[in-house]
């Protein structure tokens, strides 16, 4: 089948170089994730998107919340910062409904998708109340292991060691792709997904540690 994205090949993933004890705390909290994440699931790329994908789509949510009751509290607009993690929320959420369709999770998997959700919303939560900036440099962190690891997906899919099979209906709908995409072709489309929260969280990080307030992507600097 034809492939419908653009090639991958020599996709640069740029790493933010930790500045402060913030970012080291930010870095290394992600790397301890990540190595939960090899050990339990190897190279079962499918499985690791519908567990992890549970936990990227906590953080947009939780710091659309906070956001907006502080916009509240202090009687201002929020600048297009609400709508913008509303929506990053949203389209982690989308990733999940169209990996469901590629690797069903066990019954054990859903199992630790409640616990990892219920342990991972609330350190998020209390994070993001008392270091905003750290918590969007976390999910930047985050963000930086999501391209590798749907990189290393490609690549098995390349290899022939995934078989490259049809995208799912709500993969080609949701990111308009076209009939006769496949699974690299999905791949792709998420990893770009990842690739834009991933500079997005770092610019806000950044954006914070100089005083400034975020604005949305839709409204312009």
């Amino acid at each position: 089948m034809q492939t419908t994205t653009k090639p991958y090949h020599g996709y640069q993933n740029p790493h933010h170089v930790p500045k402060g004890a913030s970012d080291r705390i930010a870095f290394g909290f992600v790397k301890l994730l990540r190595f939960f994440a090899d050990t339990f699931f190897a190279k079962r790329y499918g499985h690791r998107a519908v567990v992890l994908e549970t936990v990227a789509a906590v953080p947009g949510m939780v710091g659309g919340l906070l956001q907006h009751l502080k916009a509240l509290r202090q009687i201002r607009d929020d600048a297009g910062w609400v709508k913008e993690l509303l929506e990053e929320a949203d389209n982690e959420r989308m990733h999940l409904m169209t990996f469901i369709h590629v690797a069903q999770p066990t019954f054990f998997e859903r199992a630790v998708i409640m616990i990892t959700q219920a342990i991972f919303y609330n350190l998020y939560f209390f994070l993001y109340l008392l270091a905003p900036k750290t918590a969007h440099r976390v999910v930047g962190y985050f963000e930086e292991e999501a391209v590798t690891s749907y990189t290393a997906y490609l690549n098995e899919i390349d290899a022939g060691r995934h078989e490259n099979v049809p995208a799912p209906q709500i993969a080609i709908d949701y990111w308009g792709l076209g009939a006769g995409a496949t699974l690299r072709d999905l791949v792709i489309a998420v990893r770009n997904d990842e690739a834009g929260h991933r500079d997005r969280n770092h610019l806000f990080a950044d954006q914070l540690a100089a005083g400034e307030t975020p604005k949305g992507s839709s409204l312009k600097a």
